[in-house]
Order: structure tokens, then sequence, then C-alpha cells
């Protein structure tokens, strides 16, 4: 039986992917920040009859000693032993720039970025030794294009994309897979628990209503079922020879196709259009 470390399984594709992998016969080591939220994939597990398969870890992957210690339970549990780790666990915040508290921005930029290099340099000389591994990163269709008023979490996202290229060349010899996967909207939470940063004094309010609104109708008509992203991650991980890229879904894979292709300019306008803001100069 294979195993699995997934990261951020309380909620959204993390916790469908749970779902998935347990289902197709792995062994999931699901984690989450916050153990008493692990109700909704206990009942969804217990329903499939899959409980067996997944063991429930306390891993917060902005703290160190939290990623040591969920690293080290689990290994104790598998011989020594990992197949993949997916690096799911996100978080965003929106808002313009000059509006963002400090605190905000360290917290995406230390989960999304930061805490993926840890987890991942703590798990390295396992897969190194075992001469094989998958690191599975859920990346997002922002790391093709700037989003207005996400300007944070699209840098966190690029940040992780250069990295992992760069990472790959390392990791080749070693038989370790490096992949990322791309969605665009999907039903998750983090649409709903985004902290979205809006003072009454911002010389930016009427430009971020319009934005929050904008986004929000793009979510309800363009989001999908985030079971289609777990099934992608889970074929990823089954694939004898995986790519190195995975774009889900069809906002994902336009923006893929866009980039380079067409001036940014004309890629800005058409999202300004699209989300109801003044027209871009």
């Amino acid at each position: 039986m294979p195993a699995a470390l997934i990261t951020g399984t309380s909620t959204g594709i993390g916790h469908v992917t749970a779902e998935v992998l347990a289902a197709r016969g792995w062994r999931v080591f699901a984690t989450m920040r916050d153990l008493t939220r692990k109700e909704s994939l206990e009942s969804a597990l217990r329903n499939a009859g899959l409980e067996e398969r997944v063991t429930f870890e306390q891993l917060d992957i902005s703290n160190r000693a939290s990623i040591q210690a969920a690293v080290a339970s689990i290994l104790s549990q598998t011989e020594n032993t990992l197949d993949a780790v997916v690096h799911n666990a996100g978080v965003a915040v929106a808002g313009a720039l000059e509006d963002l508290p400090e605190s905000e921005i360290r917290r995406v930029m230390e989960t999304n970025f930061f805490g993926v290099l840890e987890l991942t340099r703590t798990l390295l000389p396992t897969f190194r030794a075992q001469r094989r591994g998958r690191i599975v990163l859920v990346s997002s269709q922002a790391a093709f294009a700037g989003q207005p008023a996400n300007s944070i979490y699209c840098a966190s996202k690029w940040a992780l994309e250069g990295w992992t290229e760069s990472l790959a060349y390392e990791l080749d010899a070693f038989g370790i897979h490096v992949i990322v996967i791309e969605p665009g909207p999907y039903r998750t939470q983090i649409w709903r628990s985004t902290p979205r940063i809006l003072p009454p004094e911002s010389p930016y309010l009427l430009w971020l209503r319009q934005v929050s609104r904008g986004a929000d109708r793009h979510e309800a008509r363009a989001a999908r079922d985030p079971k289609e992203v777990a099934i992608v991650i889970a074929d990823a991980l089954e694939a004898p020879r995986p790519r190195f890229r995975y774009p889900v879904g069809f906002f994902a894979r336009l923006d893929h196709f866009l980039r380079g292709k067409i001036p940014t300019r004309l890629i800005r306008r058409g999202t300004a259009r699209y989300l109801g803001l003044p027209r871009t100069r």
C-alpha cells in the first residue's frame, strides 16, 4: 500500500484528495493545523468504509517544530518510507497592497511558500535514501497571471513555481518527481475564509468593492467540483512518467495557453472587463 502525506485536509481539495487516494488503495496521512476540524473528513471516510486507510496527524505548515514532529510520527509508522507528499495547505488575503497588514502578508507567504520549503526539506532525506518519491504542489491559475486585489497570493504561487522548476533539476538524479497542479476556480472554503481587507478610508475602496463583486460572480458561475482536481492529483501520483505541470479546468488551461503569447496589457484589459472593473489603461 503506497503512503502519502497530504497537508490541509480539513476542507476543499485536500479533503477530497484524501478520500480519492484512500479509495484507490493508498495509505493516507491526512494532516491539518487543527485536528478538531477532522470530523467532516472522518465522517466521509467512515461512510465509504475507508477509515482504516487514513491516519490523522496535526501539522501546522507555518511552524517548524510542528512539521518535524508530524514527519517523525508518520515515518515511525511506515518504517521510514514515504511515497509522496501533497502540498495542498494554502491561504490568501484579498485587498490592495497599501491596505494589507504586514501580519497578513507574512501569514500567506509563510503558509504557501516557506512552509512548503520546510516540509520538503524535512522529507528529502527519506526520498533520497529510498531513491524515489513524488512531491506534488497544489499551485494555482494565479501562477500564470496577476489577479486584481490578490497580489500576495499570486506572489506566493509564482515563487512556488519558480522554486519547483529549479528543484526538479536537483532531484532528478535521485528518482524524485516534482509535480505542479494548477487549478482554476473550484468550490473550496478558501473563497469564503479569505480575509477581504476593505478599510473605509482606503483610496481603493470603490475599486475593491467592484473587484469583490466581480470575483463573487466569477466563483458562482465558474467554480467546479474539487474532486476533479483530486482525480488529477491521484492520476499524477500513479502515472509511470508524470508531467511536471497539470493545469486543471478551463480557466487554468486558458491562462496557461495565453501566457507569453499575447501582451500582458490585453490580458489585463480582458480580466478587468470580465470582472466589470474600470478599463485598464
